[in-house]
């Protein structure tokens, strides 16, 4: 389709010296990468939770007994088990587990609501879900209208050495007494399996059952949902053994069995899922398992066990810096800051390199293609206003929105095309999308962006987020920026809603600074000093918090339907008599 226009690939001279354009991908299953790092370095640590050490070799034997459980419940190869966990060893042993026998891991968030639980399972059809005690009740709530099997209970407990279940504040009284009301239901429902007690009824490892890594599918994530409702995307054993390469040929200085890597990024979405565990197993590299994000935690993980790998996002990032307990000498361990899921700002990056942090790099990537698709050079060369390059084995170009069979030449904006082995094999029981979205391995990506002459992808935003006011294109993340400069604003997202004049008019949402509040004349005065007055903001609406998702991005979706409702009861008062208030 676009074959003609990626003859010069002007990317791959920017490439750092030593990141190859082609290499072989291993044709293997994905637990291949555990079985080789167990084999190599069976006493180095895999997983670290809470100062408990798990070594590759009992990760191995770990996730061979849990697929043996499974087998014996009648998972199948082909069937679908639901991962319900955050951050901890048995999300680990469960995704390799899984695996082992040919079935599909879906990932889910933990601490979704029934209406968002019930949507998702009856959708991937899973047979049986593991889930954590606090996601239990949800699980059991919407049971009776699913096809699940079994549950298979476990709790953070387990894993956590007694000394920090002191630490916690969880004496082994309490402990004992979660356990048990956890187990309450066993007796009256042999569906419901502790997790523990699954691995011990186990009584030998079943070994890798037979899979196509092209053809099979080993894991369906669900998007983000930043622009309605979730889909799955379907990742075969390929794909992500392909984007684990992709990796490791662009950190040319990795180091195989002595990198540490700081997992806060949640395993169930795509961007943690690779980096903080596929990734780094392929390296055998230790990867230090945080169940969620507190910056004081991280900040005692970084002084603690001295991590090198810290894939994250700009929030994260500054959040870390902002804990009262951060010293500029706790990023002395770290190599490679991978920034991702948003855009990294110019104020981010300068706070990190003033207190010394080495190997920033901006990436892009979406869970359609497992998901990593760009990354900057780690040699020192990273523009991280940019996304970067397109990895190793992996094709971009930029084509006309209304056209897209046009590829546009350096400069011009369009929607970002991507191909590689890394892509998805399609929407799970969404035919009609995948369609939409995937035409000859080629992914549109639907990022409206822009490459320069070097290779360089700097991408501007959503089409879906795209505004059209009074026939010029707006995209918000310019107008963030700008909104960003001024002390007031603390965060900030801008949507788009409908006007019956204008087509569209420009609607900004403002947390304001607890040290600066804001008046809307103040900062439209400032929009109209850096911005063309279509782009102004028409409103300017103040909030405490801005909806995000896992990943901490803003789903302005949500913003567009709390408008929407706002203007249906504007609406509806109206009819009825009853007073309005202009916002």
């Amino acid at each position: 389709m676009w074959h003609s226009s990626l003859r010069s690939k002007p990317w791959r001279r920017s490439y750092q010296p030593g990141v190859p354009g082609d290499f072989e991908i291993p044709d293997i299953p994905i637990t291949r990468l555990l079985d080789d790092a167990a084999d190599r370095y069976p006493r180095k640590p895999a997983l670290i939770f809470f100062g408990r050490q798990i070594s590759y070799r009992d990760l191995r034997e770990a996730a061979d007994r849990f697929a043996d459980g499974l087998h014996r419940l009648g998972v199948r190869p082909g069937d679908r088990v639901a991962l319900i966990l955050p951050n901890c060893p048995q999300q680990v042993i469960a995704f390799y587990g899984v695996l082992r026998l040919g079935a599909i891991a879906v990932q889910h968030n933990p601490l979704y609501t029934e209406e968002e639980m019930l949507r998702q399972l009856a959708d991937c059809g899973a047979r049986v879900a593991v889930v954590l005690d606090r996601s239990f009740a949800t699980v059991r709530a919407v049971r009776s209208r699913l096809r699940l099997d079994h549950i298979v209970v476990t709790s953070l407990l387990d894993f956590l050495p007694a000394s920090r279940r002191i630490a916690l504040r969880l004496p082994l009284v309490q402990a004992q007494q979660q356990r048990a009301a956890i187990t309450a239901d066993v007796p009256h429902d042999p569906g419901v399996v502790p997790f523990k007690e699954l691995q011990q009824r186990a009584r030998r490892p079943v070994g890798q059952l037979p899979v196509e890594p092209a053809r099979h599918l080993a894991a369906i994530l669900y998007t983000g949902g930043t622009e309605g409702r979730p889909k799955g995307a379907m990742l075969t054993h390929r794909n992500l053994v392909a984007n684990a390469c992709q990796q490791h040929a662009w950190d040319v200085d990795g180091r195989p069995g002595r990198d540490v890597t700081l997992a806060v990024l949640p395993l169930f979405h795509s961007f943690g899922l690779m980096s903080c565990l596929v990734a780094p197993v392929m390296t055998a590299g230790a990867v230090v398992l945080l169940p969620r994000f507190d910056g004081d935690r991280v900040v005692s993980a970084i002084r603690k066990y001295r991590p090198t790998i810290f894939p994250g996002v700009p929030t994260l990032y500054e959040q870390v810096l902002d804990s009262p307990r951060f010293r500029p000498d706790d990023l002395r361990s770290l190599r490679i800051f991978i920034s991702g899921a948003m855009s990294l700002s110019q104020g981010t990056i300068d706070r990190l390199e003033r207190l010394g942090a080495k190997g920033l790099i901006n990436c892009y990537g979406l869970t359609e293609a497992s998901p990593a698709v760009t990354g900057n050079p780690l040699d020192g060369t990273a523009r991280n206003l940019t996304v970067g390059l397109p990895l190793s084995m992996t094709d971009a170009v930029v084509v006309d929105q209304d056209e897209p069979t046009r590829v546009l030449p350096p400069g011009a904006a369009g929607e970002l095309v991507v191909r590689g082995p890394q892509v998805f094999a399609g929407y799970w029981n969404a035919p009609l999308a995948t369609a939409q979205t995937l035409s000859k391995g080629w992914l549109r990506t639907g990022d409206i962006a822009v490459m320069d002459e070097d290779g360089f992808i700097t991408i501007l935003g959503r089409m879906r987020d795209m505004m059209k006011v009074s026939g010029f294109t707006v995209f918000p993340t310019e107008v963030e920026k700008v909104l960003r400069r001024h002390p007031a604003v603390h965060d900030c997202a801008v949507v788009g809603v409908p006007d019956a004049r204008r087509g569209e008019r420009v609607i900004a949402h403002v947390v304001e600074h607890p040290a600066y509040p804001f008046s809307a004349e103040e900062l439209r005065t400032h929009c109209k000093r850096y911005l063309s007055h279509y782009k102004v903001p028409a409103e300017f609406r103040p909030r405490t918090e801005l909806p995000r998702n896992p990943l901490g991005k803003i789903v302005r979706q949500r913003l567009r339907d709390e408008f929407a409702e706002s203007a249906q009861e504007r609406m509806g008062s109206a009819h009825s008599g009853r007073p309005t208030h202009s916002a």
